[in-house]
């Protein structure tokens, strides 16, 4: 099942396991316990300190738990990890066999004073998933760690394509989908301090008066994406005082399945990318504020003064300059039923929650690269694929539309203005849609609807501060400025065309240089003055 060269990286991962760990299994007579078993013996043959047992009394089978001998721990699979989330089940055998995760302090003691509600005997997490959603990892990843450090924790990973009855029942038509002693919980990726925010009132204002405290910076980085990332390597290698504030790190490469065109890489993930991006970030001296969302800029006084990012949790850091590279997100359809029917046969994520429709048919609206790509992996899922385009032809480049035209299970429909999303009993049942040529109302039935049709930039929090165009993009000069001295600009959310990776990191670089040359040109006020205009 492992083959030679992942078998070899585990056993070096299993060396640093100090505590003796059992796999313990539930299994049936099903083709995906026989799997389960052979996976679960590959891993004990290769750490000394990992033992198998096929002894289990779950109910829900095929499944196993990973716990350190002697205790229960409430960690558990309903899956082959596999694929995205093999990484899962490493770090569940590393974090369950005492080794130190890499978590902020403040973090590990948020998870061990979780206490349950009054009259709960404990938080009992579960996480439906698919093996090829890559933001699924970090939930689940989040989650196992809990109930590692928290013996009040419980949480079972459930791979939604061996439990189809379960997915059924539950209506879960969207992944990761996460459910809290049996009552949705969340939906969609979570990071483990928002998880935590959610579990622990007080987390949040503790969190805010914190970051308020922090000096000002030299320079900030709002945003986490390649352009951010870019910019806080670049400012902090000048040997300035440098932060970073995102809401998550990586941006829209989090949502990425496969990069193939990053100059140097050749082929990689998302997910993979993104963490190569925060450890680059990380390598320096870096101030990195992740789980954080900027709500406001406010200008500075005076040239050379203090500017004012404010986030959502009220608090407000300083800065001498600021790049902004907030990114973007992806565009809405703006028709009935598509709010309603969100996550329940509307999603946005096509590698993430395209498991969950197998053998049913299902559209795509868009015909960019995003559509068409969406539609040729999911013609190999899906019963049949339909493609919505508002304009006369598809606008993907010619070798993605060539290899959509040869797949049999898929129907293009061009000229097409999608008017409503249909549903009934709680989930998606079809897509209405207008021939523009004609006027001439179509309406097919569907499982499922996964819209494509570009990007939203992260920029109305700068609504009145900071110039931007009629599409929301921050209007930024050769440089990287923007119409407010010490502010710059980077990425998808600023005017510069062809939004890509490559060219993302580069804006990103280059802005942050301009504004170190702002700060060597540009004197601080004296003090005593007014730091952050009103």
């Amino acid at each position: 099942m492992l083959d030679a060269q992942i078998q070899a990286q585990l056993a070096g991962y299993l060396e640093r396991i100090t505590q003796p760990v059992e796999l313990v299994a539930s299994l049936d007579q099903s083709e995906a316990a026989a799997r389960m078993r052979e996976l679960l013996e590959q891993i004990a043959a290769l750490g000394p300190r990992v033992r198998a047992r096929f002894d289990g009394t779950a109910a829900r089978r095929p499944s196993f738990r990973v716990t350190r001998a002697g205790a229960r721990m409430g960690v558990e699979f309903a899956a082959v990890p596999l694929g995205h989330e093999f990484s899962s089940l490493v770090l569940a055998l590393l974090q369950a066999g005492g080794h130190p995760p890499k978590v902020e302090p403040g973090l590990i003691e948020q998870i061990r004073a979780l206490e349950p509600a009054e009259g709960q005997d404990g938080l009992v997490f579960e996480t439906w998933m698919s093996l090829a959603c890559h933001n699924c990892p970090d939930v689940v990843q989040a989650l196992n760690l809990m109930a590692v450090l928290n013996p009040r924790v419980r949480h079972v990973a459930i791979d939604g394509a061996l439990f189809q009855r379960e997915v059924e029942d539950r209506q879960i038509m969207a992944v990761p989908m996460v459910f809290l002693n049996g009552k949705p919980f969340g939906s969609g990726r979570m990071e483990l301090a928002e998880i935590l925010a959610r579990l622990d009132s007080s987390a949040g204002a503790r969190e805010a008066a914190r970051l308020a405290a922090k000096d000002a910076f030299d320079l900030l980085v709002v945003g986490g994406g390649p352009a951010g990332a870019a910019a806080a390597v670049y400012a902090a290698r000048k040997g300035i005082r440098t932060g970073l504030v995102a809401e998550r790190i990586g941006g829209q490469t989090l949502d990425t399945l496969t990069i193939e065109n990053y100059i140097s890489v050749l082929e990689t993930q998302g997910p993979k990318f993104a963490a190569a991006l925060e450890a680059h970030v990380r390598a320096y001296e870096v101030d990195v504020m992740a789980g954080q969302r900027a709500a406001a800029l406010v200008p500075a006084a005076e040239p050379g003064g203090e500017i004012g990012v404010t986030l959502e949790n009220g608090a407000t850091l300083r800065a001498r300059s600021v790049v902004l590279a907030p990114g973007a997100r992806w565009r809405k359809v703006g028709v009935p039923g598509e709010a309603e029917y969100a996550n329940k046969g509307v999603a946005y994520c096509p590698h993430c929650d395209g498991p969950l429709f197998k053998g049913k048919p299902v559209a795509v609206i868009g015909g960019g690269n995003s559509g068409v790509e969406a539609a040729i992996d999911l013609a190999g899922i899906a019963s049949h694929v339909r493609v919505i385009e508002f304009l006369p032809e598809l606008k993907a480049d010619a070798v993605l539309v060539s290899k959509l035209g040869s797949l049999r299970n898929v129907t293009v429909h061009v000229n097409a203005q999608t008017t409503e999303i249909l549903g009934e009993g709680g989930k998606v049942t079809g897509l209405a849609f207008t021939d523009r040529a004609s006027g001439a109302p179509q309406r097919v039935e569907l499982a499922g609807v996964f819209v494509q049709i570009g990007l939203v930039p992260h920029t109305a929090f700068l609504e009145g501060v900071v110039e931007r165009n009629r599409y929301g993009e921050i209007i930024v000069d050769e440089r990287g400025a923007t119409n407010l001295p010490g502010v710059y600009a980077a990425g998808d959310a600023t005017t510069v065309p062809f939004k890509q990776i490559v060219i993302a990191a580069g804006e990103g670089a280059k802005a942050a240089l301009a504004a170190f040359e702002y700060l060597m040109r540009t004197p601080a006020p004296m003090p005593g003055r007014q730091a952050v205009a009103a």
